[in-house]
């Protein structure tokens, strides 16, 4: 069994499409992923003002959400076509497309106005139409049904490309959100433990914009010309988030702009770069004492392998390799895989799995009751 799949991810930060074109082969223990190319398609400025209205304003209705998930299909479309041109295929080589979409809402936990439920928008029957191609997506709702998380949905592709029989491995992503996997030696799908341990670049991010007009702080050059508030770091690492014990998941609703406007607000004493370098070193910090409280109790990590946005910034990386000197701390680069290629990769995966009928949820991870066969499958028959 050979399929070519594309993976599509949209994470919380909302900057844009990852899209991954990979080859997998094989079943159960001997499924093998290799990615044959990868691009990213930023999103234009009036989309993403628009994803962030549709998280964050109450002025915008159901039919600006209906508008913008058939707009985000056509552009998740749109992905997957270049894609193709830029890797030599052609959209009919493909076999099947799994897309996350882009969250809109997810809410974990039961609320006083809202139950828990997720949402991912970016229709998949336009994706289906405009490539030809068989879509999964919606990958979240199954386990929440099952009294999951919804979250972290990457622990699977990464026990299945990186379990290992000697030694024990984590896998960190640094997209808006950070979520943390980890991997005993020889364990088995089930001793895998995987949560989001808080922030990642999303308040990072939020204060660059607000302060310089950039889309993020790249290669730490603000944080580098701030120096970090004791004070304000305090403050922060007292979230309660941070002290829940895993399953738990979180993203925008807590972490957003509203979280990053509040520390600017109540620290207007402080210098942009200040401000800046105190919220990166909180999240290094935040994933520090994670690892430190939910994780060493039952056993050390010998390599921690880094993914996602926050893996381009030399400080993050620095800081979390000072504060982690027993641990072998690198970004995930190889033949196979690259750090930014991961998490659209690891959705082609679950589409995978899903159309093979095996359960790709954690439930050690998630919270979910039973493994389950994740995403909605939207076919389209070729002529």
């Amino acid at each position: 069994m050979k399929k070519l799949v594309v993976g599509l991810m949209s994470g919380t930060s909302a900057d844009g499409i990852d899209a991954a074109l990979t080859r997998i082969t094989g079943s159960g223990d001997q499924v093998k992923l290799e990615v044959l190319d990868f691009v990213t398609i930023p999103y234009s400025l009036t989309l993403k003002n628009k994803i962030f209205q549709a998280m964050e304003s109450n002025q915008f209705n159901a039919a600006h959400i209906s508008s913008l998930n058939f707009e985000l299909g056509k552009v998740f479309a749109e992905a997957v076509q270049q894609l193709c041109n830029h890797a030599g295929y052609q959209c009919k080589d493909l076999d099947l497309i799994g897309s996350h979409g882009q969250t809109i809402a997810h809410i974990p936990d039961k609320a006083t106005d809202f139950q828990r439920s997720t949402l991912q928008i970016g229709e998949p029957a336009v994706i289906a139409y405009e490539t030809r191609t068989p879509v999964v997506s919606n990958f979240r709702v199954m386990d929440m049904a099952a009294g999951g998380q919804g979250a972290p949905l990457i622990a699977y592709f990464d026990y299945v490309l990186y379990r290992h029989v000697d030694h024990s491995i984590a896998l960190l992503n640094l997209g808006g959100i950070a979520n943390l996997t980890v991997i005993p030696a020889g364990g088995a799908l089930q001793d895998v433990i995987a949560f989001d341990t808080g922030p990642a670049n999303m308040i990072i991010d939020a204060l660059t914009q607000k302060f310089f007009g950039q889309p993020y702080d790249h290669n730490g050059h603000y944080a580098t010309r701030g120096s970090i508030d004791k004070t304000l770091l305090k403050s922060l690492l007292s979230d309660p988030y941070l002290k829940m014990s895993p399953p738990k998941s979180t993203g925008r609703e807590h972490f957003g702009r509203n979280f990053a406007e509040k520390i600017a607000r109540q620290r207007s004493d402080l210098t942009p770069d200040d401000l800046i370098a105190t919220v990166t070193y909180f999240t290094v910090k935040s994933i520090i004492e994670s690892y430190e409280v939910f994780i060493l109790p039952n056993g050390r990590i010998e390599e921690l392998l880094v993914s996602g946005g926050g893996s381009h910034n030399p400080l993050i990386m620095r800081w979390l390799d000072e504060l982690l000197p027993e641990v072998s701390v690198k970004v995930i680069n190889n033949k196979l895989l690259n750090a930014d290629a991961k998490e659209a990769a690891a959705f082609a995966l679950l589409a995978y799995e899903n159309v093979n009928g095996r359960p790709a949820n954690v439930p050690n991870a998630t919270g979910a009751k039973v493994g389950l066969i994740l995403g909605n499958y939207t076919p389209f028959l070729r002529n």
